[in-house]
């Protein structure tokens, strides 16, 4: 049996805060608001791999009102969500995503966050792309406001 699954987030940009794509770090003037890290990426994977799995979303696993999350590393959280899709029987196939915003530019580091998100989900970094797309200055992402990132994926009954 074969599934697909979708993951989108968006996170408010604002000063102060680490700009984390898929467990990677990214120089930036500001930075992804929320409750955990704010990693936009490694929240969509999530929901892409939960969601194909049937098992629920990331806000069921990893509720942003709990303190525990509080300041959360995403990237573990993504390994996390793994074990369970694993455990339910499932391998991930492959990961496409797109990530948008007007900065930072993604290209310079898209090999780096391939390869972070292929170690997370113990997968060959080929079955793993990103792409980084603008808004062309249209919207709260072409604002320099947020990012948001959309990520699909394909499972496999084991």
């Amino acid at each position: 049996m074969i599934r697909t699954g979708l993951g989108k987030d968006l996170h408010r940009l604002v000063s102060g805060r680490r700009f984390l794509l898929g467990g990677v770090e990214i120089p930036s003037a500001k930075g992804e608001l929320g409750h955990s890290d704010g990693d936009v990426l490694c929240h969509a994977v999530i929901d892409a791999i939960l969601g194909a799995a049937g098992l629920g979303d990331i806000g069921e696993f990893f509720p942003s009102g709990d303190p525990f999350y509080k300041d959360a590393n995403s990237w573990e959280l993504l390994r996390k969500a793994k074990e369970k899709v694993t455990a339910a029987g499932w391998k991930v196939l492959n990961i496409d995503c797109v990530v948008t915003c007007e900065e930072p530019k993604i290209l310079p580091y898209r090999e780096k966050i391939r390869a972070s998100l292929a170690k997370a989900l113990e997968m060959d970094i080929d079955s793993v792309f990103v792409k980084g797309k603008t808004n062309e200055g249209l919207g709260e992402t072409g604002k320099d406001e947020a990012v948001e990132a959309l990520a699909v994926c394909l499972l496999e009954k084991k």
